[in-house]
């Protein structure tokens, strides 16, 4: 039964680490918030402002969302991915992670995630009643699945649906996947649908970008929204782009639609409209060049011959290694570190690896964004000093698990 499976499910981790951080603080004690990953950028000052002018918007929206966000949004994607898309195709809901929860309770078949994935998928999958596979990758290939190893679970029952989570850039590794082609091959040969999670893709580090979607729009459908690359985790909006081949699903995500959360946010749609329509581009751009060299900061300072990591391809996250015989899981290993040193980190196991791989989730959030942004143009260089001034909790903290990882 449904309850019963409920009661088997805890908290989202990533929601319970900010909880725990918060009460350690109250507590007096110094916390490295390298756990709980957000945006530490304010939302663009005109974005703010149509949301203020729009308070008084007080009527339900229609259920798929409010047509002229739909039509920016469709335009808006429509030139980034080289596929015409159109308002029809376009699903608003209270956040990207609630339309996948309603895809997984549509959804009859089998989902395959491949580990590291975000940490409400497989829930997710359980309330939908959905049997997971988790494909386990290697980081020589960015932490993502290769066509085969997709290709090996779908041959074990052809008959099945099947659907394929695909993150990239990847929360938790900060990996962009390379391999997409082959993948989007696999897919048109058996008929996969893949759910691209690109939440983080405005966020990458590179400006070639490239989606699934750019190589199999029909079979592709394409997750995202405002709240990494506008800073509006809060806000509570984002969308599917569902392509007309996959019509069915559509429709009977907006049936769920009206029987749960019935419409956004009226303010924030009509606010969501010029986070789209206008140019956003310079904030983008000096969001991603903090990011990016702060991460590379933080990948350099820790790689060592104790801690193996990959560079960071793009949104906030790094996944390190630790390599240690002291503790029997990932999660023994975070308390450690937590309690050792104030620095708050997610177990690799949270994200579906095995529990004795010493694997983690880092966060390098830690920061006034802000403060950050207001201080630096779009071409200066930033050096270490620069860090230092605006992140210096970032520099603490890696400091700590830097002589904690030597220390074991």
């Amino acid at each position: 039964m449904l309850k019963n499976l409920v009661k088997d499910l805890k908290p989202s981790s990533t929601l319970l680490i900010n909880e725990t951080s918060r009460k350690l603080e109250e507590q007096g004690k110094k916390i490295y918030k390298f756990g709980f990953g957000q945006s530490p950028f304010k939302v663009p000052e005109d974005v703010v402002e149509e949301l203020k002018n729009n308070a008084h918007q007080n009527k339900y929206l229609p259920m798929q969302g409010l047509l002229e966000l739909r039509k920016v949004v469709a335009k808006y994607t429509s030139k980034r991915k080289n596929h015409d898309y159109k308002s029809e195709n376009v699903i608003i809901g209270p956040g990207s992670k609630e339309l996948m929860f309603l895809l997984h309770v549509i959804f009859d078949g089998e989902i395959i995630l491949p580990a590291p994935s975000w940490v409400s998928y497989a829930p997710q999958a359980i309330l939908g009643r959905n049997k997971t596979q988790i494909l386990q990758t290697k980081r020589e290939n960015n932490w993502f699945p290769t066509a085969s190893e997709i290709e090996e679970i779908i041959l074990k029952d052809k008959n099945k649906n099947y659907l394929l989570f695909l993150n990239s850039p990847n929360n938790p590794s900060g990996q962009i996947c390379e391999n997409l082609e082959e993948i989007a091959d696999i897919a048109k040969k058996y008929n996969l649908i893949i759910l691209s999670d690109e939440i983080y893709s405005e966020l990458s580090f590179k400006d070639n970008y490239q989606s699934i979607s750019n190589f199999c729009p029909d079979k592709t459908i394409v997750s995202t929204g405002l709240s990494k690359w506008c800073g509006a985790g809060g806000w509570r909006l984002g969308y599917f782009l569902v392509p007309d081949s996959l019509i069915q699903i559509r429709d009977m995500i907006n049936v769920l639609a009206s029987e749960t959360f019935s419409a956004v946010s009226a303010p924030i749609q009509y606010a969501a409209i010029t986070a789209y329509n206008n140019d956003h581009s310079h904030y983008i751009n000096i969001s991603r060049k903090i990011l990016s060299a702060v991460g590379k900061y933080v990948y350099e300072n820790l790689r060592s011959n104790k801690i193996l990591i990959n560079e960071p391809q793009g949104g906030f996250y790094l996944m390190p290694e630790f390599l240690n015989k002291k503790f029997n899981t990932s999660s023994e290993m975070c308390d450690s570190i937590l309690n050792g040193t104030g620095v708050a980190l997610l177990p690799g196991s949270d994200f579906g690896f095995d529990q004795n791989k010493m694997l983690a989730r880092l966060s390098f959030t830690d920061f006034d964004g802000q403060k950050f942004m207001n201080k630096i143009d779009v071409n200066q260089k930033i050096d270490n000093d620069l860090i230092n001034e605006f992140a210096p909790k970032i520099i603490e903290g890696v400091d700590k698990l830097k002589k904690w990882s030597e220390s074991i």
